[in-house]
């Protein structure tokens, strides 16, 4: 069962994507609401998956996923897009992200992500 940390700074995405990565199987060990308290709470947690938003204040999930593996280079991150982020997602798998979900959330597609992931 993977352990996961949702970094999100919507709450309604965080309460959506808690309820399907725990349909799933899966714990969800703790929340953030933006990049800095989402690394924070990775260092802290030491989670085995990251979901991590782009778009949020202070830190965003660029910048978050950067600190994080520039650490952790093992760290797993799945990046949570909406629609046309194109240029950040080819910047964060430059940045070592491990894969991508689009909002709105399709629970069999996360569950084969997570899965995908999980398995390397």
């Amino acid at each position: 069962m993977a352990k996961i940390l949702i970094v999100d700074d919507s709450r309604t995405s965080r309460k959506i994507l808690k309820g399907i990565l725990e349909g799933a199987g899966c714990e969800v060990i703790g929340e953030a609401t933006n990049g800095q308290e989402g690394y924070e709470r990775y260092v802290e947690l030491k989670p085995d998956i990251v979901t991590m938003d782009i778009t949020m204040p202070v830190l965003d999930g660029i910048e978050a996923l950067k600190k994080i593996k520039a650490e952790y280079p093992e760290a797993k991150v799945i990046m949570v897009t909406a629609a046309g982020q194109k240029t950040k997602m080819v910047e964060a798998v430059q940045n070592g992200a491990n894969e991508f979900v689009s909002k709105p959330f399709e629970p069999e597609q996360l569950k084969t992500i997570i899965e995908k992931v999980m398995n390397g």
